[in-house]
């Protein structure tokens, strides 16, 4: 027998979670039924104590009962124990249940789409006593299916972003208004949330593919990030910005995420790897882990951006690009639970994301958003512009490795005017590139073998000379770049054995 839960057992609400409530039912008030109304709040601001109140205020004032709709079974058994915790007598609707009685005393009811949906055609279901449906991850559009069994409900959605997951089926059409809580920046300063200290790496895109949801496909994506150069790029970014620290990588595809775990597993890194085909006890094992390991690494692919609450992460690495501004807030969100001794949190970008929306903590505009999804969706940056504004600058910790040289720089295009004015062909431009590269190499290392290895590091910055150098030429096709930048490499190298041999021979 379940205790009685007394009054003062009950969750405290905060301020800005009480004020939303109010409103929420000042809303409602007067409303016919059918009434559809969506109500934002960022991931951690406490979205499913929100509606476990207005469950247990809604069934007590109006005496009907509230019915919960989820997208996962996690998310399911977590709403059912936070409704506990409120004193909301409920029960999980999954595949499970078969039938539920007329005259059972629950006041809520927690349910999968897709199991009740089947229930309810069948009609082995009846529902007529609910008075106000809740839908939990608003933004996904699997939950229009059951509008059509609740024509005399209310209806109230919850998400972090009011930004339908189908540009075809916008969210203005099923919600009559939008109701905006506490922004990232309030809930930071009122220590609520915990701030996010951002770092991005300029990443080169252009390979990429669109699929017809309108994000990245998993091949393309797998094609760019399991390359050796971005595979360096982010254990370079790990080790100097997060090593030690609890940490979630974000990748869009299985072989991607799985090239990670092999890397970080060769440099002696505490690392595990979870995706959707992990069996479900492998995965609490890999999962208690994480939460027991101070130092750990998980490496998954979108598996773990909802229904996944581990406040002790301290830092997100975003190992992928993503057009979805709901996934963008959803990877970061899992790093950005408050805790005594975690104030602030490290995320790790190498998708150019924070380019393209802007970072975490910025000031959006959510009801415009929610009215003019296709404008929104339209002006969002492309890569090609993105990239267009790149101007490489050697990270910290590559720097680091050539103290000895005092200038590093080298501007492509003013090397490329000097060639021309002399009437030089414009190869000579990558001759002197190399020789610099080269000697940055020698003047940082004592021996042949450790000048070859800081050669792999100035990969991004070859990289980026390589586009500079063929933006100004007049037709270059991708095989060609491809083939430069192969070239390249392979001059260095023999550029600094020969530069290695010419002060060996001088000694």
């Amino acid at each position: 027998m379940e205790r009685e839960l007394k009054e003062e057992d009950r969750k405290e609400l905060y301020q800005y979670q009480k004020e939303d409530i109010d409103a929420i039912f000042d809303t409602f008030e007067g409303k016919p039924d059918n009434y559809h109304l969506l109500y934002q709040l960022p991931t951690g601001g406490g979205k499913t104590v929100i509606f476990s109140e207005i469950a247990r205020r809604y069934t007590e004032k109006y005496k009907h009962k509230v019915l919960v709709l989820t997208h996962r079974i996690e998310l399911s058994k977590q709403t059912s124990q936070m409704l506990k915790g409120f004193g909301v007598k409920n029960a999980i609707i999954d595949s499970n249940v078969k039938e539920l009685p007329e005259d059972n005393d629950y006041t809520c009811y927690v349910a999968m789409v897709e199991t009740l949906n089947n229930r309810l055609k069948d009609k082995k279901f009846h529902m007529n006593d609910v008075g106000l449906v809740i839908v939990d991850e608003a933004h996904y559009n699997s939950f229009r299916k059951l509008f059509a069994f609740f024509k005399n409900s209310l209806f109230l959605g919850v998400t972090a972003t009011p930004l339908s997951s189908n540009i075809d089926l916008p969210m203005y059409e099923t919600y009559d208004e939008l109701i905006v809580g506490e922004p990232i920046q309030s809930l930071i300063k009122k220590g609520y949330l915990a701030n996010a200290a951002m770092y991005d790496y300029d990443v080169e895109l252009t390979s990429l593919k669109l699929g017809i949801n309108g994000d990245y496909t998993v091949a393309s994506s797998d094609e760019l990030y399991s390359r050796a150069n971005m595979q360096d790029l982010l254990l370079q970014a790990y080790t100097y910005r997060a090593r030690g620290k609890k940490t979630l990588i974000f990748n869009n595809g299985i072989y991607t995420s799985l090239y990670v775990y092999e890397t970080f597993k060769a440099a002696g890194l505490p690392i595990k790897h979870l995706d959707n085909r992990t069996p479900e006890m492998e995965r609490k094992k890999i999962l208690s882990w994480f939460k027991n390991t101070p130092d750990a690494i998980l490496t998954s692919v979108s598996i773990l951006t909802t229904g996944f609450d581990e406040p002790t992460v301290e830092t997100i690495i975003l190992n992928r690009a993503t057009r979805s501004l709901t996934l963008y807030f959803q990877m970061i969100g899992r790093g950005s639970r408050k805790l005594p001794n975690k104030d602030i949190f490290t995320v790790i970008d190498l998708g150019n994301n924070a380019q393209r929306f802007g970072l975490w903590s910025d000031p959006i505009d959510w009801q415009y958003i929610f009215r003019n999804p296709e404008a929104f969706l339209d002006s969002i940056r492309s890569d090609a512009d993105i990239e267009s504004y790149h101007v490489y600058t050697m990270p910290e910790e590559i720097r680091e490795q050539f103290a000895n040289s005092d200038d590093i720089t080298f501007d492509v295009e003013d090397e490329f005017k000097v060639a021309a004015e002399l009437k030089m062909k414009p190869k000579t431009v990558i001759d002197k590139s190399i020789l610099q590269h080269a000697q940055m190499c020698i003047d940082n290392s004592d021996t042949l073998p450790e000048a070859k290895k800081l050669a792999k590091l100035l990969e991004g910055d070859i990289e980026y000379r390589v586009k500079e150098y063929s933006k100004l030429l007049t037709r270059t096709t991708k095989n060609y770049r491809e083939w430069l930048m192969e070239d390249y490499k392979t001059r260095l190298s023999a550029m600094i054995g020969k530069l290695y041999r010419k002060y060996a021979m001088g000694e």
